[in-house]
């Protein structure tokens, strides 16, 4: 019973809501043209005539609330055949096409509801609202026109006329409306702004300084005002009185956390950087002045072709100063360390970004910038540890999956590197370079773990991807001629990767020792030799590469020479100990 009871109290304040809705919106029943028309009651035949059915008004706001709009619609159709004289369903029925976008018939339905009751505010406003959608300002600014007549205490309809004048062009009539505003409101800052832009559109200056002064005269004292009429000043070329202004900000409010950023706006636009300079300094060194002004404003005051010229020392000299002002704020860090980076001071940019993702670690961008120099660096240590961490908080993306990869390979531990690599993989989607990162990395750690088949398979894979990454072209070749296998193949990606990138060293000994592997020794030498153009940075690997062509090429003497600079450098192949003791190739 209670189910009951309440199931029918629901539906019965439903159906009361819709009715209140249904009646408040439109005065159905208050409306003074009803009034003035009500028939004869005597005369059944017209009543529903002109005050139509509830009912099945109520069936129709039902529907339209319950997002039924077909079926609104259709009843609302159906509502206007049987009672023509009725505007409620003419103005429910523009506002459903309206809403459609259905605007030509929407505006005839308005127009209908508007000439059945030409005094109900709310059907005026909305064909205005139709108007202003199809462009048809001037029968837009007609209706505010007229509604502003009837009811000039309502300000909403001031300020939309006045957009409507600016709309259609009539900035003067829109400066008057305006005017009309201030009159009922007094002075104020918006108005005062909007006044200012109106005659700065129509190119006079002088009007729109005298509304600024306007506004500053109301409260001589408020350093808000008196900014806004210096930046006038400013966008001007009025120097002198922008001058004036700001001496004046500093004589009412010396710790005004803002004037000398303005200051400095000044100094740069007059061309004195040095005094620019040291406002900006004196602004910066403000704690109450907010970090994200200061940020700004080093961001737009120092572009990327002036920090590589004379004033990089002074942004950093900036950004310093922001980090002792703020200590605790992770931006003050993150623009200091993006100002290292450019300035190419890697291991100081990375410690700034540590600070970054200490104090707050929720932005994934540092986190991948601090692995990235960790790489920069060969940090291996450091780099299995942060790319680990950053793949916990960050599991779906594949970035420090690949980082942590290169990291174990890099340090031996090669099960780790494969096991890390095929997780990281399957996260990538939609970006083929990155995939042929992956597939690279599992190429060389299958080389490692001595796995040649999965080797070959991976480095295919990355060609697939990206047929010109130029490393793994390389180690690709090197691998098949470390194997004897697919020389020709090896032989024109190892010539492929040295078009990419002509000055690798690296490239050219792998270029050099497949050719040495096809037994064009005389062209093997050429290339190696060039390899080790950069005596200080040659590997014993290379410097063994070329005792074993010069050993190929019967110069013995030297080739001993050459294993014996090699061992220098390092272990060296299995067979480096034995050429040197028996000054005899063995391969």
């Amino acid at each position: 019973m209670n189910q009951f009871l309440k199931i029918k109290s629901s539906a019965f304040l439903l159906a009361l809501i819709m009715i209140i809705s249904l009646l408040a919106d439109l005065n159905a029943f208050s409306n003074p043209v009803r009034k003035k028309n009500r028939p004869d009651p005597k005369d059944t035949s017209r009543i529903h005539q002109t005050y139509g059915s509830v009912a099945m008004l109520i069936e129709a706001k039902k529907y339209q609330i319950t997002d039924n709009l077909l079926k609104a619609e259709e009843v609302y159709r159906q509502y206007i055949d049987r009672f023509p004289l009725d505007p409620v369903a003419y103005y429910e029925l523009s506002r459903i096409l309206g809403n459609k976008k259905e605007y030509p018939e929407a505006i005839k339905l308005s127009q209908k509801a508007v000439s059945l009751n030409s005094s109900n505010t709310w059907y005026r406003l909305y064909l205005a609202d139709l108007y202003q959608e199809q462009g048809d300002y001037k029968n837009a600014v007609d209706i505010y026109e007229k509604i502003i007549t009837e009811h000039p205490d309502n300000l909403d309809n001031y300020y939309q006329l006045a957009v409507l004048y600016i709309v259609a062009g009539k900035y003067h009539d829109a400066a008057g409306i305006y005017d009309k505003i201030e009159g009922k409101t007094g002075i104020s800052e918006d108005i005062s702004l909007q006044k200012e832009k109106i005659w700065l559109h129509l190119n006079d200056l002088q009007k729109a300084e005298a509304e600024l002064q306007k506004l500053v005269n109301s409260d001589p004292t408020n350093t808000r005002f008196l900014s806004l009429i210096a930046e006038f000043y400013i966008s001007n070329q009025l120097y002198e009185k922008a001058l004036n202004i700001y001496n004046e900000i500093i004589a009412i409010d010396p710790a005004n956390p803002y004037i000398h950023m303005s200051m400095a706006d000044y100094y740069r636009k007059t061309g004195n950087k040095e005094k620019a300079y040291d406002e900006l300094k004196l602004g910066f060194a403000n704690p109450n002045l907010d970090i994200d002004t200061k940020v700004n404003i080093l961001l737009s005051f120092y572009t990327i072709n002036q920090l590589y010229s004379d004033l990089k020392d002074q942004a950093m000299t900036l950004a310093k100063i922001l980090i002792d002002t703020h200590p605790a704020e992770p931006k003050a860090h993150s623009i200091y360390g993006d100002l290292l980076l450019q300035d190419k001071q890697y291991p100081v940019a990375r410690d700034e970004f540590i600070k970054v993702i200490t104090l707050d670690s929720s932005k994934y961008v540092v986190w991948e910038q601090v692995i990235r120099l960790d790489l920069q660096l060969e940090k291996y240590d450091h780099l299995l540890e942060f790319s680990n961490r950053t793949s916990e908080l960050f599991p779906e993306q594949p970035i420090p999956w690949l980082f942590s990869g290169m990291a174990n390979y890099q340090m031996k531990k090669y099960d780790d590197a494969l096991n890390v690599l095929k997780s990281g993989v399957k996260l990538v989607v939609d970006n083929d370079e990155l995939l042929s990162e992956f597939y690279m990395s599992l190429g060389d750690t299958y080389h490692a773990l001595k796995i040649p088949e999965e080797s070959d398979k991976a480095y295919d894979k990355a060609l697939q991807l990206k047929d010109n990454n130029p490393y793994v072209l390389n180690n690709y070749s090197y691998y098949l001629s470390l194997r004897n296998k697919d020389l020709d193949k090896a032989e024109k990606m190892a010539k492929k990767a040295l078009t990419l990138d002509p000055d690798n060293s690296s490239f050219e000994d792998t270029y050099g020792w497949v050719l040495y592997k096809l037994g064009r020794f005389e062209e093997a030498k050429t290339w190696i030799a060039k390899a080790l153009q950069d005596k200080e940075s040659s590997s014993g690997e290379v410097l063994e590469h070329y005792g074993d062509v010069l050993f190929k090429l019967g110069d013995e003497e030297n080739a001993v020479e050459y294993w014996i600079k090699a061992k220098g450098k390092g272990p060296g192949s299995e067979f480096l100990e034995k050429k040197i003791v028996n000054k005899k190739l063995y391969e």
